[in-house]
């Protein structure tokens, strides 16, 4: 049988037509492709939902308990943008075309409950109080910012870029959030409290 090599394919007496093999759409290649990865960036979604709404639960608590003014300031500024989280949450949802619902964040829950401990534990009026809120405070924003991060990466290999940019609105805010709690401490915070005494 006469046989021979074309388009670097050999061939025995057949004419072969390149990409001959079927293929899948672009679009069921896609779904195919991130089912697993869409299924958990949904789950961490619902986390972080969870996440944001106990924070406009928390936060008044937090800002109720500050003894600095601009600490106090700075906690309702953020519940605002707290708010504003959970509708762009929402929204992520709906552009994925899932229902907002939220999972119990046992990371944010934990963080929520130690920053009611230190306002148990610590007197009121005082800068230690405002540090340990503060501690608090950069821990639930470090828990966010490393979950936004995660999110709007994972979004963006899904080809979702809505819902990227909405998150990453999201972490903007969130370590400038961050940033404002920092320059609280050094401002004088930590040093005020490090000159208190014990009752």
């Amino acid at each position: 049988m006469p046989w021979g090599v074309r388009d670097g394919m050999i061939f025995f007496g057949v004419k072969v037509k390149k990409n001959t093999m079927p293929t899948q759409s672009t679009s069921s290649s896609k779904t195919a492709q991130h089912s697993k990865l869409r299924e958990f960036f949904i789950d961490q979604l619902q986390d972080i939902y969870w996440a944001e709404q106990k924070l406009v639960k928390t936060l008044p608590k937090l800002s109720k308990a500050s003894h600095s003014p601009e600490l106090r300031q700075a906690f309702d500024s953020h519940l605002n943008e707290t708010k504003n989280h959970v509708t762009r949450i929402e929204k992520a949802f709906s552009l994925m075309q899932e229902k907002a619902e939220s999972k119990e964040c046992p990371a944010l829950k934990g963080i929520a409950e130690e920053g009611e401990e230190i306002i148990d534990e610590t007197e009121d009026n005082t800068a230690q109080r405002d540090v340990g809120l503060i501690f608090a405070g950069q821990k639930a924003e470090h828990y966010e910012i490393a979950t936004y991060g995660a999110l709007v990466q994972l979004a963006k290999d899904m080809g979702e870029t809505e819902v990227a940019s909405l998150l990453q609105d999201t972490l903007k805010e969130e370590k400038a959030a961050d940033q404002k709690l920092t320059q609280l401490a050094l401002s004088g915070i930590n040093k005020e409290a490090a000159q208190e005494m014990e009752a």
